[in-house]
């Protein structure tokens, strides 16, 4: 007599839901179970005024998403947070060309005043952070720098071998 089951990934019991009709010994086929997609269109907002920015709040308010979200969705999607580096690189390029203008063109006289001590300490505490995904981004091929890295060391070794081979026989000659 078939046993009536629940479909795998499903929550709620037979009684709540249609059950599948089984055979005994043999097991229920198994249903695809539907992914939650999340609808993300706050993030190129978001990112947009982070490279314009370097601020992760006015990057929120201005997609109208809270902080949070944005930080959990970098933690969870290592696109979005590569992204979302790029976006800080490129935020402190614009800081930096900024300050580089002001300090050589001087304040203009109208407008609100600028804040070149607190930009520069802030660049000055991210230069590490930016050199670092600098670098990434311009060793993206890593394959190619390993292979590149070990062609290197096979040629050291090929040359300490003949070293090894030609003081043998020097040894040899002289002894």
């Amino acid at each position: 007599m078939a046993k009536p089951t629940v479909q795998p990934g499903a929550e709620r019991s037979c009684a709540e839901t249609a059950c599948v009709e089984v055979p005994e010994g043999e097991q229920a086929p198994v249903q695809p179970t539907k992914t939650k997609k999340s609808n993300r269109p706050w993030r190129p907002v978001f990112l947009a005024v982070l490279a314009e920015t370097s601020n992760v709040t006015a990057a929120a308010a201005a997609a109208a998403v809270p902080a949070s979200r944005a930080y959990k969705d970098k933690r969870d999607d290592n696109e979005f947070a590569a992204r979302w580096r790029e976006a800080l690189c490129e935020g402190y390029d614009l800081l930096e060309i900024e300050v580089l203008h002001r300090l050589r063109f001087g304040e203009p006289k109208e407008g609100a005043k600028f804040d070149n001590a607190t930009a520069l300490r802030l660049l000055s505490q991210h230069r590490e952070t930016v050199a670092r995904e600098r670098a990434i981004r311009d060793n993206a091929d890593v394959d190619a720098v390993r292979q590149s890295i070990h062609a290197k060391l096979l040629q050291i070794r090929e040359e300490m071998q003949r070293q090894r081979q030609a003081g043998s026989t020097d040894a040899m000659l002289n002894g």
